[in-house]
């Protein structure tokens, strides 16, 4: 059997703590439908912030830490993933972490208050959270020889996820009468897409983890030069995405834009890594230096930033085509965490580390911009900060591009048992 050009039977040979070849359908399947739920909890609120803090009578802190809450909740609950993964199974963490995605989604849609609703929102994200560090790992243990193929088609359902968050939170929210509905709806496809993971879940009962293969722990990552370079990288272009995805549907609402216009801007600004997500993890996946690609992307940034700052209406849909390529950064950097470890322990590992710490970075991002646009009254600061943003950025990506492993910058006696 063959889904999107992978087939269940090219997969080596199963080990301890895999599916048998018969379930891999099944594991993609769920890791495709998963993939898809793992955005619209984070950006669907940025179409309908105004409406949504008029609601819930919602001051501009409290919209600041809405819009951060996703990068703090990567923070957290991204850095327990691993070691949930590890004490009651990944697939069972991973559909705990979709039920959790489906109650926070639900429930926030229903409350009247901005406190309550705030709570909620964390628990979807946190959800989000877990399911989105364990992804890697899952893709490392059932499918080691199509990394990137597998990121590839992962990454392009997290896409298709996030620009439908966009383009139909809005028309749902006039369809339907309310920003609530707009918001709630997305319960309806988080819910829906639980089916293959109680299968799944169900696995775990009966497999025993990988206890032959070696890894290696979240404190020895730590101890890396690459583990932080990978943290640093993930952060800063997260940074980037979450500022965009929390703000910038207010950025072209000021420009002068309609709520649906300017939420079909923002998703046009994630539809683009639709197609690229599907073309760059197997790219970078290749043999050889990939280093001058990622930099070319990561230079779409401050080329889109100051075309914003000098014009953000006649030429908005080509700023947000160029900054569309530049947030493609996100399927190379989840590509990078499965190349640079050799085991799925370790790949879980980095994972969680990486994204823990670098979305602890990324939480400055929108709530900076936030800060910055209440300050300045205008939108001009907070894209040039953005835009100098993209230099750190380049540089450390020059080193993590790199072809190299975390087991190659520790000693032998440094790993430990996946299951210690």
């Amino acid at each position: 059997m063959c889904l999107i050009g992978i087939s269940v039977t090219s997969v080596s040979r199963p080990s301890p703590g895999r599916v048998g070849s018969t379930s891999l359908a099944l594991v993609l399947t769920g890791i495709l439908l998963l993939s898809l739920n793992l955005r619209p909890a984070a950006v669907s609120v940025g179409p309908v912030l105004d409406e949504l803090r008029d609601g819930l009578d919602m001051g501009a802190a409290e919209a600041g830490l809405l819009t951060s809450l996703p990068v703090l909740a990567f923070a957290v609950f991204g850095a327990l993933a691993p070691l949930a993964a590890r004490r009651i199974g990944p697939h069972r963490v991973t559909l705990l972490a979709l039920l959790a995605v489906v109650v926070g989604l639900a429930g926030r849609a229903v409350v009247g208050d901005d406190l309550a609703f705030l709570a909620l929102s964390l628990v979807a994200v946190g959800g989000m959270a877990m399911a989105n560090v364990l992804i890697p790992s899952l893709v490392r243990l059932h499918f080691p020889d199509r990394i990137g193929l597998m990121t590839a088609a992962y990454s392009t359902s997290l896409a298709i996820g996030l620009t439908s968050a966009f383009l139909l939170t809005v028309p749902f929210a006039d369809w339907l009468g309310s920003w609530r509905w707009g918001l709630g709806v997305w319960a309806i496809l988080a819910l829906a897409c639980t089916a293959p993971w109680f299968a799944l879940a169900a696995h775990d009962e009966r497999a025993e983890t990988e206890v032959t293969e070696r890894s290696v722990s979240f404190g020895q990552i730590a101890r890396t030069p690459l583990g932080w370079a990978m943290a640093v990288f993930f952060g800063l272009q997260s940074l980037q995405a979450y500022a965009v995805f929390g703000w910038f549907a207010t950025l072209w609402r000021d420009a002068g834009f309609g709520a649906g216009t300017a939420g079909a801007l923002v998703g046009l600004v994630a539809g683009v890594s639709i197609p690229l997500s599907l073309w760059l993890p197997q790219l970078v996946a290749r043999p050889g230096d990939r280093r001058a690609v990622l930099l070319a992307i990561i230079a779409c940034y401050p080329v889109s930033y100051v075309g914003l700052i000098v014009a953000p209406v006649s030429l908005a849909v080509v700023w947000a085509l160029v900054l569309g390529v530049g947030m493609s950064t996100f399927p190379i950097a989840l590509t990078l965490i499965g190349l640079r470890s050799e085991s799925a322990g370790t790949t879980a590992a980095l994972s969680g580390f990486t994204q823990a710490v670098g979305y602890l970075l990324a939480a400055v991002g929108p709530f900076g911009v936030g800060t910055l646009h209440e300050a300045t009254d205008g939108w001009t600061v907070p894209l040039i900060v953005l835009a100098a943003l993209s230099v750190p950025l380049a540089l450390v990506g020059a080193y993590v591009g790199r072809p190299r492993t975390i087991e190659q910058q520790l000693p032998r006696t440094a790993l430990i048992d996946a299951d210690a």
